[in-house]
């Protein structure tokens, strides 16, 4: 309790700082990197704070020249914090709608070019998409917890549909990324931190030329994803094809019909 206390009060501390030092540079240049680098910095240190090591591996694989699309598992609330600083160049992120609306964090997140996503309206959910290819037409990156929410078991959940009509929209190369070891650090309904380590693994991306059809882009993201978890939470082969062929088969069936 009292790390994740030490965190809390860290980034509560260093939130009016980097909006006193960042928020008028941005706005005196337009240049939002100063701000971005700074709350970079805060999120992963206030990680650290917490007793959190982070182990990566693939980060060699990543173009910083690129654009990517970032799609993770997400089990834990320390997930963005330790995952976004270690993705080189600027990352954006589709995050719940609720975080826009905390005072300097929503105006931080919108400086930042960050997406809003309004989980239970579909309506909001297509327009969250047109955001975000907008977003990486600019040449950011973008990063999305793929299961739209937080696992409490700690296994993967049902992907959302709308990550991959973006990736086909915006034709660009795809990184799976497994991030193992926050479920036992801080799982979901639990406050606590407990000291450990986390693994986080980039995937080699997935170019545009090899997506073939919208479900077998999900397969091989979901199949790289799984690879990488523990043991015991990992899928097994059936278990990821089925997840992924079941909507393909719904809908050839609707056609026979």
């Amino acid at each position: 309790m009292i790390r994740t206390i030490l965190m809390l009060g860290f980034w509560t501390a260093l939130l009016p700082f980097a909006a006193l030092l960042g928020f008028p540079w941005t706005l005196m240049t337009g240049d939002v990197s100063f701000l971005y680098r700074m709350g970079m910095w805060g999120a992963f240190t206030g990680v650290r704070i917490a007793g959190v090591r982070v182990r990566t591996g693939g980060l060699e694989r990543i173009d910083s020249a690129r654009t990517y699309i970032f799609m993770v598992n997400h089990v834990s609330n320390i997930d963005p914090p330790l995952l976004l600083p270690l993705i080189p160049r600027r990352t954006s992120v589709m995050a719940k709608k609720e975080l826009f609306r905390i005072p300097l964090l929503g105006k931080t997140m919108r400086l930042g070019s960050l997406v809003p996503v309004d989980r239970g309206n579909r309506d909001a959910g297509i327009a969250a998409v047109r955001a975000a290819a907008e977003v990486i037409r600019q040449g950011i990156n973008m990063t999305i917890f793929i299961e739209g929410g937080r696992s409490l078991t700690g296994k993967l959940l049902p992907f959302k549909k709308g990550p991959f009509y973006l990736a086909e929209e915006c034709a660009v190369a795809v990184v799976p990324v497994t991030i193992s070891g926050t479920h036992s650090i801080m799982p979901k309904k639990r406050f606590a931190i407990t000291p450990g380590t986390v693994e986080v693994i980039f995937h080699p991306a997935i170019e545009p030329k090899d997506f073939g059809s919208r479900e077998n882009l999900m397969a091989e993201v979901r199949k790289a994803i799984n690879s990488r978890l523990p043991a015991e939470l990992q899928e097994t082969a059936a278990a990821v094809a089925r997840r992924t062929d079941g909507p393909r088969e719904a809908r050839q069936g609707e056609r026979r019909g």
